[in-house]
């Protein structure tokens, strides 16, 4: 596969999930802030945008939103992520099919005009361009899965889509870290993941800090849990550079993400609550690192892809 291709279909993964997950982390804290009429909104508007990797400061949901939602030049914003998939999705045309370039391109053409409307109308609005934004992307996700071979550009696809689903829920687990953690917070928290369902279901209990930290790092049956998205990378990297190279050794950022997802499952989980930022940077980290070795190994031809990496989060 050419590396053009491979990279723009592991960007494509990469945005499609972060535009996904910057829609359901605003969505939630947004009606937080709304419903709770104590809530510090600066606070949560700055840290929100902080560990976001947002370039810029925002005293107000307004600026948050307009920053993390609508801003063209922010890489974390949900318009940069549906734009940059959709320009990616249009250089490797040959690999997709016509079907996902087609939702991909109908998702961007109708931005401009849903942003405008939404910026009108005002924070309330906003709920129904995340829910399009979600919708879009879960329609995108599902014709990926039920058009494109599982060959080279399908590992490539949803290796970005996994590597930016672990980087997510560390940001997200690191904004519930910086702010207040009542079992409130906590359910916040994991509805902001879809997980909330799924939490009740396989603990039949309270929600409380140690367990919902607990689901969404080390659940191996939970899709979004770090540890299932970890695994999933590996095997994308297993099956692009095989089982071992002849001389025992494993492809760099395999190895990375192999001793990020050991250093989760083989933690107390105690542990990992009293390490809690510790943790999350490490994971932002092997991110970051496995997306440079990536970059080294596969992608290393100057121009392939139009992409806009982001910081990691600030410290927590």
């Amino acid at each position: 596969m050419l590396s053009r291709i491979a990279e723009s279909l592991f960007w494509i993964g990469r945005y499609l999930e972060r535009a996904d997950d910057t829609a359901r982390i605003l969505d939630v804290q947004i009606h937080q802030l709304l419903e709770d009429p104590h809530s510090d909104e600066q606070l949560a508007a700055s840290v929100l945008c902080s560990v976001m990797g947002a370039h810029g400061a925002a005293a107000h949901l307004d600026e948050a939103t307009a920053l993390l939602a609508f801003d063209r030049d922010q890489p974390s914003s949900i318009v940069s992520s549906l734009a940059a998939a959709r320009h990616n999705a249009g250089g490797v045309r040959e690999v997709l099919s016509s079907e996902l370039w087609e939702c991909l391109n109908a998702t961007y053409v109708s931005l401009g005009r849903r942003v405008a409307t939404t910026q009108a109308s005002g924070p309330h609005a906003f709920f129904r361009f995340a829910s399009f934004v979600k919708t879009r992307v879960a329609t995108a996700v599902g014709i990926a899965e039920s058009t494109m071979r599982r060959d080279e550009g399908w590992s490539f696809l949803v290796l970005g889509r996994s590597l930016e689903r672990v980087d997510m829920t560390a940001r997200l687990l690191g904004v519930r870290a910086s702010l207040s953690t009542s079992p409130a917070d906590w359910v916040t928290t994991l509805r902001s993941c879809s997980a909330h369902e799924a939490f009740l279901r396989a603990q039949r209990g309270a929600v409380e800090g140690e367990r919902a930290v607990r689901f969404l790092l080390l659940d191996p049956h939970f899709p979004r849990s770090a540890a299932s998205a970890l695994r999933l990378a590996e095997s994308c990297l297993a099956a692009l550079d095989g089982d071992r190279r002849p001389d025992g050794s494993i492809d760099e950022a395999r190895r990375i993400l192999g001793q990020a997802r050991a250093g989760l499952e083989y933690r107390r989980v105690a542990e990992l609550v009293d390490r809690l930022p510790e943790v999350l940077a490490g994971l932002e980290q092997a991110c970051s690192l496995a997306t440079g070795s990536l970059s080294a190994r596969y992608f290393h031809r100057p121009g392939a892809a139009w992409h806009l990496d982001r910081p990691a989060g600030a410290p927590r």
